[in-house]
């Protein structure tokens, strides 16, 4: 490890940046440093906006990636070596918003019964009833499973915050089915052979598509989907916004409150205010 990458390294452990943070910025200076061939510290500011344009013209990386790139640069220029020469200022594009798909109970009944392997329809089906993020489902231990209370602690979920979910009646028999076949010791859901070892994300998140593919389901993009849905089928069994916000491990209410954009008690009781005008109908206007 070179003597740049330590103290970028220590910095950032300095600032308690998440570990993702830390590789995916660690990543943006190396992938500078690869495309010149040269140490970072011999780069100066107009060959990072070239390789900054570069990744948005030629490679076609997402906004978020090209965010990531910019910030993580930033941020070994200035905080790292204390360059504030080599301060970017591009400012971050907003986020763009996009309404989450939901599945229906049928369809999510069709994705659960197309999998016949125990292990990973408790997989996808622990997902959706405790409404968890895919980091949080492969985190799980044993003992986080709590059947006298009825309730899942989730570890260090997002922004590092502890939390606890409910354990559904119906999940706490699947689970228990998948207990008596696969023994788990530590992790509840171990990659293969080796119990000790939790199962990756990207397993849990093939077991999703393949099982979608299965069910001949197109809508839910990715496996978070499952989160969303449970998140909206809670909202529209009328369970308030903040018991919710609580479950989801949502820092902010205003993110909750997206799910009122999709539920359907919520929108299909609304009346278009079209109902209210006194127009004749087509057909009785045709025969005149």
């Amino acid at each position: 490890m070179t003597q740049l990458r330590q103290k970028m390294i220590n910095e950032m452990t300095l600032r308690r940046f998440a570990p993702k943070t830390q590789e995916a910025y660690i990543a943006a200076v190396s992938g500078l440093a690869k495309y010149y061939s040269q140490s970072p510290e011999k780069i100066d500011k107009q060959m990072v906006l070239d390789y900054l344009l570069y990744l948005m013209k030629e490679k076609k990386l997402s906004w978020s990636s090209c965010n990531v790139a910019v910030s993580g640069i930033r941020f070994f220029y200035t905080q790292a070596l204390g360059m504030e020469s080599m301060y970017l200022s591009i400012p971050a594009r907003k986020k763009e918003s996009r309404l989450p798909e939901i599945f229906s109970a049928e369809e999510l009944e069709k994705l659960f019964s197309a999998l016949s392997n125990q292990k990973h329809r408790v997989l996808l089906m622990t997902t959706y009833a405790a409404g968890l993020r895919v980091s949080e489902v492969v985190g799980l231990k044993v003992t986080d499973i709590d059947s006298k209370r009825m309730m899942i602690r989730v570890e260090q979920g997002k922004g590092r915050k502890d939390r606890y979910t409910i354990l559904s009646i119906r999940l706490l028999e699947e689970l228990r089915i998948y207990w008596r076949m696969y023994r788990p010791s530590i992790w509840l859901f171990y990659s293969g052979p080796k119990t000790e070892v939790p199962l990756s994300v990207s397993t849990l998140q093939r077991v999703y598509v393949q099982a979608k593919a299965k069910a001949g389901l197109t809508k839910g993009k990715g496996i978070h989907s499952l989160r969303h849905c449970f998140a909206t089928h809670l909202l529209e069994a009328a369970v308030d916004l903040r018991t919710i916000q609580m479950l989801m491990g949502h820092s902010c209410i205003t993110t909750t409150m997206t799910y009122l954009q999709v539920t359907r008690k919520h929108l299909g009781s609304t009346e278009s205010p079209f109902d209210l005008l006194n127009i004749g109908e087509h057909t009785k206007l045709l025969k005149r």
